[in-house]
Order: C-alpha cells, then structure tokens, then sequence
C-alpha cells in the first residue's frame, strides 16, 4: 500500500468558501500550505501531487493555475545557468494562512513578507546533533528536490548509529548534500558514458 502523508492540512474560510475555485483546487492549497518551508515556498512539482491524488499532471496544473487566477499563489521558477530550461519550481502562498508541523499540528502562522534566509534549512553550527524523523528527511528531499529516497538514507544512518567514520555526525542535512553530490556525480558519469557510447560529442563520428 502506497505511503500517504500524515500532516494536518488546514483550509481557511476564505478559500472553502470562493465559489470560483473548485472543490479539488481548494484540497491543493491546503496540501501546498502544509508543505510550506520556512520561507514559505512549496518546492512540490506536479509529478509529486499527481502521485499522491492519483491524477495527471495536467489536471494538476488545472488546479495550481485556479489558485494562481484567483490570487491565492503564485509560482517561480529557477533557471539552469544562462538557460531557458527550468530546473526547479516553487510555489508562494499569497493570503494569510498557516504551516503544518509534519509530525502533526499547526506549528506557527504565516505572513506574506516573510524574510528569513532559506539557511534556516541548514544546521546552525554548534548545536547538538538530533536524530532526524523520516518525515523531516522527507521534507528536506523534497525542498532540496534531489530525488533522493528519504526512508533509504534514514535507513543506511540508523544501521550505523548516526556515525559519520568513527565520528558521531553533526549535522544530517550536509550528508544528505554529499549524496546530492555523489549522485549528480554518478549521474554525469552515465550521461557521459552513455554519450561515447554513440560517438562522444562528434556524434555519428562523422565530420
């Protein structure tokens, strides 16, 4: 059976009740809200909520643009390099609000202007090492959107006892950029083989 989330979401009144949204869109924001990093940005893509509700991508992009025409979000995006190709989205809730504790609950409110550093995502250095929750990797995988396997990376710590080599760790959220890192790495080195394999950058071989 497919692993559901087991946060709390809340719909405010004034969502549940604007007769231009439809019944799914409004079940969306709330998702969204409960998902809100610190900053207040969602970094779920489609794929993500399409998994969950068992509906396509393009339904789901019906819903987000229903929230984005009636002024509830808006969405972002961020660009690889000089590019034109979108690397990452993330969605800001625009009205009032609240933010889910993923263990359960209202954690605290929301406002518009929120201008904390997305470096509230990292460790503050020299605070003692808590064990994180699988929930708690599961949201920064997906804020970092690394498509690493939460429950996986829980696993391979706890069979160690939390040690990073003979030191106990420190800080959960830098290992989990190293496997970010050598999984970009290993991801390179395939798309490289891979390309040698039909004639490396000269394509064909042919001049």
């Amino acid at each position: 059976m497919k692993e559901q989330p087991n946060y709390y979401a809340i719909i405010s009144a004034e969502v549940r009740y604007d007769k231009n949204l439809t019944a799914n869109a409004k079940l969306l924001y709330a998702e969204i809200t409960a998902l809100l990093n610190i900053n207040g940005e969602c970094f779920a893509t489609n794929k993500y909520f399409s998994n969950l509700y068992g509906k396509s991508t393009v339904t789901i992009s019906k819903w987000v643009s229903e929230l984005v025409a009636n002024g509830y979000i808006s969405t972002h995006y961020i660009y690889k390099g000089n590019t034109k190709e979108i690397e990452r989205r993330y969605i800001r809730k625009l009205k009032g609000g609240v933010k889910e504790n993923f263990k359960g609950g209202i954690k605290e409110n929301f406002k518009d202007s929120i201008s904390l550093s997305k470096d509230k995502h990292i460790n503050n250095k020299g605070a003692s090492f808590k064990k994180p929750e699988v929930n708690d990797i599961k949201e920064y995988c997906l804020w970092r959107n690394n498509g690493i396997d939460a429950e996986t990376f829980f696993d391979f710590y706890e069979s160690k006892n939390w040690m990073v080599g003979k030191n106990k760790m420190k800080d959960w959220k830098a290992c989990m950029r190293t496997w970010e890192k050598r999984q970009n790495k290993t991801n390179n080195n395939n798309t490289t083989s891979h390309r040698h394999k039909k004639g490396g950058d000269y394509g064909d071989g042919k001049f």
